[in-house]
C-alpha cells in the first residue's frame, strides 16, 4: 500500500504539472508513514511540507491541490490535517480482498524483487579468536542473521561471512595469558583449560594453537547454537599468506594514496572524509590492521559483491570513516558501504546489573545465556532495540512463561491460530473456495488485523532501506495483539456459516504472516503451548 501511495502521488503531481496547476519541478523523494493514532487514518505522507519552498506556497494549500485530483478507488477518504499532512484511509473492500492474496502466496507473502540480480554481504560478529562470544557478540550476530534474512527475503543474492582476526598483538597476548607469564591479560576457565593442551612456550605459536582451539572448540559451536550459518569463515591471516596486503600497500603507494613520514607509512585517508591520514606501517615495520582491513575490503569487492555490511561493537565507532575512505580510494562508492555499530548490552538479574569483564574472566557466555533462557527468547530480546541504542536484557522477564515475555505472547498467538485450525479441520485450499464471502469481515476488530497484516511486505521493503532490523519483533507483537483482540471480539464459530469461513480465512491469513515474521527472525512458531 505505502508503495501505490507513493505511485498515486508521482501520477497526481505529474498530472497537475501538464494541466499547468503545479509548476515544474523534480519530484523529491517521497514519505508514507504509519500516523501514530488511528483517527489519522491508516497512511499519511508530508510531501506537501516538502513542497512548499519549491512552490512558495503554504503546505495545506499543496495538499488541497493535491487531494483534489487524486485518485480515491483505494480510499474510503483522504483527509488534509494542519499544517499539512494528507492521511488516508483504505477502503475495506480493499482490505477483504488482501486475505485471498495472503492464502495464494503463503510463505511468499512478502518476498520482494528490490534486490534482484544483486549480491550483498553481511559481515558480523568477528569476534577476536581470544575467547567465548559474549552477549555483545549475540547482539551483532542475531542481528547479522537476520538483516541477511530480511535481504534475502527481498531478492539479494546475500553472503554471510565471519571475520577471524587471527593475527596481531591480541593473538600475542592470547599467548601469553596462556603461557601464563607477566603480560598475560586475559584469565578465566578456558585460558587454564588451554593451559593443559598447549605447551608451547612461545607466546606467537601459543597464542595460534590457542586461537585455533578457541575457534573450533568453543566459537564455531556457539554460533552453531545461535542457529547462524556462515557461508564464509575468512582467516586474516590467508590476506597475508597471499600477499594481499603487500599488494594492496604497493598499490596504494603508486597510487600517492600512501606516503612515508617519521619513518611509518601512511594512508591519504584525509583525503576521502576522514579526519586525519592513518597509519598502515609502523616504524618499526608492523603492520596495522588497517592495512589488512583495506586488503580485505578489497578481496570482498572483487568477489562480485555490490554491497558490503559491517556489524561492529561500540568501541569500532572511530574505524567507520577509515573504511568508508579506503573504499573510496579503491574506486567504490561510500554509500557501497555500510557500517552498523551494536550499542552495549547490559545483563539484568533481579532488577540489578551484571558486571561483566572479558579479560578478568567474569561474564555470562552467549552459550550460557541461550542456555539458561532459549534460543527463541535470546534471538528475540536481543532484536527488539534499535541497534543505536544501548540494551538491558531481562534475564527474568525472559525466562517467564507469560503474557508479559513479549516472545511468549507472540508464540501464544501463533498456538492459539493453530489450535482453532485444528478443531475446524480446515486447510488453506478448502477455505480459498469457500471464502468468496469476505465483504463479511466488517468489524473493527477484523480490520485492524487486516491493516496489520498488509504491513507486514512493507516492514520487510522499510527493513531493507534502513537496516532497522527492531521493526520485526516490535512488528510481531503488535500482530500478535491485534489477532488476540480480533479473538476476543469476534466468535470464529458462528450460526452463519459464512461469517465463519470468512473468520477462518482471515485467522489462516494470519497464521501465514505470523509464521512468516517469526521464520525471518529466527524463532519457532510452536503449534501447541
Amino acid at each position: 500500500m505505502k508503495e501505490k501511495i507513493v505511485q498515486l502521488i508521482k501520477e497526481t503531481i505529474d498530472l497537475l504539472q501538464k494541466q499547468k496547476e503545479l509548476s515544474q519541478f523534480e519530484i523529491p523523494e517521497i514519505s508514507v508513514e504509519y500516523p501514530e493514532k488511528e483517527i489519522h487514518g491508516d497512511y499519511s505522507t508530508n510531501i506537501a511540507m516538502n513542497l512548499a519552498g519549491k512552490l512558495k506556497n503554504k503546505p495545506i494549500e499543496i495538499a488541497k491541490i493535491i487531494t483534489q485530483s487524486f485518485n480515491q478507488s483505494l480510499f474510503d477518504k483522504i483527509d488534509v490535517i494542519e499544517p499539512g499532512f494528507i492521511n488516508f484511509s483504505i477502503k475495506k473492500q480493499y482490505l477483504q480482498e488482501q486475505v485471498i492474496e495472503i492464502l495464494d502466496k503463503s510463505e511468499r507473502f512478502g518476498t520482494l524483487t528490490i534486490g534482484k540480480d544483486k549480491k550483498i554481504q553481511v559481515e558480523f560478529i568477528s569476534a577476536n579468536p581470544t575467547g567465548p562470544l559474549t552477549l555483545g557478540n549475540g547482539r551483532g550476530g542475531f542481528c547479522g542473521d537476520v538483516l541477511a534474512n530480511i535481504l534475502e527475503k527481498a531478492g539479494y543474492e546475500v553472503g554471510r561471512e565471519y571475520y577471524i582476526n587471527d593475527v596481531g598483538e591480541q593473538i600475542k597476548k592470547l599467548g601469553h595469558s596462556v603461557i601464563g607469564d607477566k603480560e598475560a591479560v586475559y584469565k578465566g576457565e578456558y585460558i587454564k583449560e588451554l593451559r593443559k593442551k598447549i605447551k608451547e612456550k612461545e607466546p606467537e605459536e601459543a597464542g595460534q594453537l590457542a586461537a585455533k582451539i578457541i575457534l573450533e572448540e568453543i566459537i564455531k559451536p556457539s554460533v552453531k547454537k545461535m542457529g547462524i550459518n556462515f557461508n564464509v569463515w575468512f582467516s586474516e591471516k590467508s590476506l597475508y599468506e597471499d600477499k594481499k596486503v603487500e599488494k594492496i600497500l604497493d598499490w596504494l603507494k603508486k597510487n600517492k594514496l600512501a606516503y612515508e613520514k617519521d619513518g611509518a607509512l601512511w594512508f591519504n585517508s584525509s583525503k576521502f572524509g576522514d579526519d586525519k591520514d592513518r597509519v598502515l606501517v609502523k616504524a618499526d615495520g608492523e603492520k596495522t590492521y588497517l592495512a589488512s582491513d583495506i586488503a580485505y575490503l578489497k578481496d570482498k569487492f572483487e568477489r562480485g559483491f555490490d554491497n558490503l555490511i559491517y556489524i561492529w561493537g561500540a568501541d569500532h565507532h572511530g574505524y567507520i570513516k577509515r573504511i568508508e575512505a579506503a573504499a573510496e580510494a579503491l574506486g567504490y562508492q561510500k554509500k557501497q558501504v555500510k557500517i552498523i555499530i551494536m550499542q552495549l548490552v547490559r545483563l539484568l538479574k533481579g532488577g540489578r546489573i551484571v558486571r561483566m569483564s572479558k579479560r578478568e574472566g567474569t561474564f555470562i557466555t552467549l552459550e550460557e545465556l541461550v542456555d539458561e533462557v532459549g534460543l527463541d527468547a535470546a534471538r528475540f530480546f536481543f532484536l527488539q532495540r534499535s541497534p543505536d541504542s544501548h540494551l538491558n536484557f531481562d534475564l527474568s522477564l525472559a525466562k517467564e512463561q507469560s503474557e508479559k515475555n513479549p516472545v511468549y505472547y507472540v508464540q501464544y498467538a501463533y498456538a492459539r491460530i493453530c489450535s482453532i485450525v485444528e478443531k475446524f479441520k480446515v486447510q488453506n485450499s478448502k477455505v480459498k473456495t469457500t471464502a468468496q464471502n469476505l465483504k463479511l469481515l466488517n468489524h473493527l476488530s477484523e480490520l485492524r488485523l487486516i491493516k496489520h497484516l498488509i504491513k507486514f511486505p512493507e516492514i520487510i521493503e522499510d527493513t531493507v532501506k534502513d537496516y532497522q532490523i527492531q521493526r520485526l519483533p516490535q512488528y510481531a507483537y503488535k500482530l500478535a495483539g491485534s489477532f488476540h483482540q480480533f479473538y476476543r471480539d469476534c466468535r470464529v464459530l458462528t450460526e452463519d456459516k459464512e461469517l465463519s469461513k470468512s473468520r477462518l480465512a482471515l485467522i489462516l491469513a494470519t497464521k501465514i504472516v505470523l509464521k512468516n515474521t517469526l521464520d525471518i527472525m529466527g524463532i519457532s512458531a510452536p503449534e501447541k503451548m
